[in-house]
């Protein structure tokens, strides 16, 4: 069934319009994602010169992401960079728990939110949240910090206006190419709102984030012909709790909680490693021969090495809606390649493995 894009532009049109007499002046946050410029394109149709692009460098964003989103998106929307990094970064170095790093983001990013409206003299923010952000949050799967309630709007002191809460992803690119936007934004890989942080899996501090940084580069360029929806690189601390070995499978358990999703539930589990898959099996089905619920995550170790002290894991998916998404293919020869350069660029990665888990049971995202 095809989408009747005009419909839900108009519709989205008539929510702004019942809004309008009440909107002194609104800031739009845009990461430079497709749902974030998108909502703020639509906005500005709406509200004119009554609404401020603006970009939160929250210090977990990829290298240069500010620049070269306000540079990009020139001529369809005026940006200003505000550089709240160091304050984001000072105030989650240590946490380790998945959901409390992600409702500690959210806390600072709204004060932040709310410090940049105060200075424009706005009380309304305009931001892309999308259907699958209140799915997840609303469904226990995990916090996504701009899904907020009414008690969190009153901490915060803002008023919001999302025009796609109502979207899915593909309805949002949709939408997208509609209204004439680039080729390059409709088709972006989305960027989760806390950014890197949720890929330091773990503690976080400042080596390991900036070891993700530095391998985010690596990994979007060498991937980002191979027709993938999203495609990152995540990282913890080298640490084996485990081990065994199942129907052939030599596998290690790593002491780690990343997050899956069981009959649309969260859940925390701990990575399980193949160290090496035998020829009569398929490494894209081996995770079926796990415990999903106790190991969310299964990969595949592609390169190791005896000294270093981090792991690396790749994770490429395809997907429509975002809320199932299947493993991303690569050969054996293009694995290697892959955890080659990396492990010459980075002399204390000791292992890079290939994420074979789909969500359900896996979650994209590791945190």
């Amino acid at each position: 069934m095809s989408l009747d894009v005009s419909a839900i532009l108009n519709r989205i049109y008539e929510s702004f319009q019942s809004l309008r007499k009440e909107i002194d002046c609104a800031i739009a946050c845009i990461s430079g994602g497709v749902d974030s410029t998108t909502s703020a394109v639509v906005a500005k149709k709406v509200l004119s010169d009554k609404l401020y692009g603006v970009f939160i460098d929250t210090g977990f964003m990829r290298a240069g992401e500010g620049v070269r989103v306000k540079e990009a998106l020139r001529s369809l929307i005026d940006i200003e960079i505000y550089d709240f990094s160091e304050e984001f970064i000072s105030r989650v170095e240590g946490l380790e728990d998945a959901e409390e790093k992600r409702k500690m983001f959210r806390d600072l990013f709204y004060t932040a939110v709310k410090r940049i409206a105060s200075e424009k003299g706005c009380s309304w923010v305009v931001q892309g949240t999308i259907k699958a952000d209140i799915v997840e949050t609303v469904g226990g799967v995990k916090t996504q910090h701009n899904v907020l309630t009414e008690e969190l709007l009153k901490r915060y002191g803002i008023r919001v206006i999302e025009p796609l809460a109502d979207l899915y992803k593909h309805e949002v690119r949709a939408l997208a190419k509609y209204l004439g936007l680039p080729s390059w934004l409709v088709n972006r890989q989305p960027f989760p709102g806390p950014g890197l942080l949720v890929r330091v899996v773990g503690r976080v501090y400042r080596e390991k984030l900036e070891l993700v940084r530095r391998l985010t580069t690596v990994v979007e360029e060498k991937l980002g012909d191979k027709g993938f929806s999203q495609w990152f690189p995540a990282v913890w601390e080298y640490n084996v709790v485990a081990s065994g070995e199942r129907d052939g499978l030599v596998y290690e358990v790593h002491g780690v909680r990343v997050t899956g999703v069981t009959s649309g539930k969260r859940n925390y589990g701990y990575p399980a490693i193949v160290r090496k898959v035998p020829a009569n099996k398929d490494m894209y089905s081996i995770h079926r021969e796990f415990d999903t619920v106790t190991h969310p995550h299964v990969l595949v170790e592609v390169e190791h090495r005896g000294t270093g002290e981090f792991v690396v894991a790749i994770r490429a998916v395809i997907t429509q809606d975002f809320m199932t998404a299947e493993v991303g293919r690569l050969s054996p020869d293009e694995l290697r390649s892959l955890a080659k350069e990396i492990m010459d660029l980075e002399p204390k990665v000791k292992m890079v493995v290939y994420d074979v888990t789909p969500k359900p049971p896996a979650t994209i995202e590791y945190e």
